[in-house]
């Protein structure tokens, strides 16, 4: 982990010094040359015989089949589209940008990259000056903010997934422990952080399992909350000044210290064992996690959905942006701006079960009665919606991973053990080393 966030910065930091001083071409020509990319699946959309063939770099979501209605829709278009691991599609843009050549067209940038991407947007084509400001009230606020660079004059990219958080639960390890189980009266049982803690306490308790699979769910959900969190809008590091991370770090050691976190790898075989077998009692994460549940419990029938207490977050999520390369901004723009239009935002909802960045989509019928057979016949769309309107904009900076990464450690730490202030002391220390290396 420290490795891949050290490159990280190291190629955020050429990218922006390069930034002036290299001279920008045309890449749609150049979209199949050998630009370092590797274990990637690459096809081409459209006709042979198009007029502008436009490449795009992505990861996550398949866009084939709407990039095959846009294709059939405007003929002169065709899309070469490079799906890619996100760590390979995150080096590959960082060095062609850095290079100054071989950068797509289009490309899609991860949700906790955007602001270091923004600190080089002489990289980037501004969508402000494509006219992408009369398309602000499509988009949820703060997905529209995230994209935006502090002045407000421009814009990186346009929001085009989330994963708004939730409270994945165990009907059954409720029920065990003597507790309500029917998502409403969890809904009101569980209202608070403290009252979070008093569950955990009851199931501990009476059952003897954890009340969650690891503390970097919770640490991340608290976090989450807060209206600011490592550094303020000047890039100035806020976390020993500004109370909201010591006191989510405080409170994920207390409840490590009070035996209600376990500390499950995330991925690793036994969090998946977790999920199957109902080893703790909540899982706190993105509308996307509900998949993985199903993936690795599927014919587990216990699993339930309820708010975070006290308030959503997000996990995740792609902003989909045209570096200053191309040659064919408006072609890209206007095949962008169709990608992400609410009626499309909803097929690719239907078709992957992308969560949409457009409220108009969250008001359809076809979305809020999806009746979710697994988790008990909830409307699973209805409720990651309401998470979704209710998160906040918070500014992160080009070392957000830097910092959230030495908490986890020192976490990890305290869970062995570690006193809990001597950590604090510590991660300070470390993160005041790492952003200044």
């Amino acid at each position: 982990m420290k490795e891949k966030s050290l490159l990280f910065t190291l190629l955020i930091t050429a990218l922006i010094a390069v930034g002036c001083n290299t001279d920008t071409g045309s890449n749609s020509q150049n979209s199949g040359s050998d630009n370092g990319a590797s274990g990637n699946n690459e096809s081409s959309i459209g006709s042979a015989d198009s007029e502008v063939e436009l490449s795009f770099w992505n990861f996550g979501a398949d866009y084939g089949p709407l990039i095959e209605e846009y294709t059939e829709k405007n003929p002169d278009i065709s899309i070469n589209v490079r799906q890619m691991e996100v760590e390979d599609h995150q080096t590959n843009l960082f060095t062609s940008l850095s290079a100054g050549g071989g950068a797509p067209d289009l490309a899609a940038i991860e949700a906790s990259e955007i602001d270091s991407y923004i600190r080089a947007e002489n990289k980037f084509v501004n969508l402000l000056d494509l006219g992408a400001a009369d398309l602000q009230e499509d988009y949820l606020d703060w997905a529209w903010e995230t994209g935006l660079n502090i002045e407000g004059d421009f814009l990186l990219g346009l929001p085009a997934d989330i994963g708004p958080t939730v409270m994945y639960y165990r009907a059954d390890v409720f029920q065990e422990a003597g507790l309500p189980s029917e998502p409403d009266e969890v809904k009101e049982l569980i209202q608070t952080w403290e009252d979070y803690r008093h569950t955990a306490e009851t199931i501990l308790n009476e059952t003897g399992k954890k009340m969650v699979d690891n503390f970097e769910t919770v640490f991340k959900a608290k976090r989450d909350q807060a209206p600011e969190n490592f550094f303020n809008k000047e890039d100035e590091l806020i976390i020993d000044s500004s109370p909201y991370m010591k006191e989510a770090y405080d409170q994920t050691a207390q409840w490590i210290e009070e035996g209600y976190t376990a500390n499950l790898g995330m991925w690793s075989r036994e969090w998946r064992n977790g999920i199957q077998e109902g080893s703790y009692a909540t899982l706190l994460g993105p509308a996307w996690m509900g998949d993985i549940i199903k993936e690795y419990a599927p014919d587990e029938s216990n699993w339930r959905i309820a708010p975070i207490p006290e308030g959503a977050g997000n996990w995740g999520g792609t902003w989909i942006t045209i570096p200053e390369e191309t040659e064919h901004a408006e072609e890209a723009y206007e095949f962008l701006t169709w990608l992400l239009a609410p009626e499309q935002q909803m097929k690719l909802f239907k078709e992957r079960e992308t969560f949409p960045t457009t409220p108009a989509v969250y008001e359809d019928a076809e979305f809020t009665q999806i009746a979710d057979d697994y988790f008990g016949g909830q409307y699973a769309a209805d409720l990651f919606a309401e998470a979704a309107l209710e998160v906040p904009y918070i500014y992160k900076g080009p070392h957000y991973e830097d910092v959230n990464e030495e908490i986890l450690i020192g976490l990890n730490n305290v869970y062995y053990g570690s006193d809990s202030e001597e950590e604090w002391e510590e991660i300070i220390g470390m993160v005041e080393r790492r952003i200044l290396r």
